[in-house]
């Protein structure tokens, strides 16, 4: 008979498995979820479940991985660039999202 899920986790905590997960013993803030209205948090759920991700998650995606970038970048020119990268990646998620707000499907 297989082990209850709760049990699963129990152990995998005592073997120290979560202990080094980004964000461990930060609050997760979960606001932009609940923003986010309920057919559209359904929909991207259906679409992660087929592993389809649809743009404006790659495009948030992108935007982080670039801050990161940018948090770590010491050279001036590289920053401007960075910035330049993220100014547009917000640009085409916020009319992106305009446009879902003005004509929604």
């Amino acid at each position: 008979m297989p082990k209850a899920i709760e049990t699963i986790i129990q152990e995998a905590m005592a073997r120290g498995e979560f202990d080094n997960l980004p964000g461990k013993g930060k609050p997760i803030d979960l606001s932009a979820y609940f923003d986010t209205p309920e057919a559209v948090r359904i929909a991207y759920s259906i679409l992660k479940d087929s592993d389809i991700l649809p743009e404006e998650a790659d495009l948030l995606k992108e935007i982080a991985s670039l801050k990161e970038e940018l948090d770590s970048c010491r050279e001036e020119t590289r920053r401007r660039k960075i910035r330049k990268a993220i100014d547009n990646r917000l640009l085409k998620f916020n009319l992106m999202m305009e446009r879902h707000t003005a004509h929604p499907s």
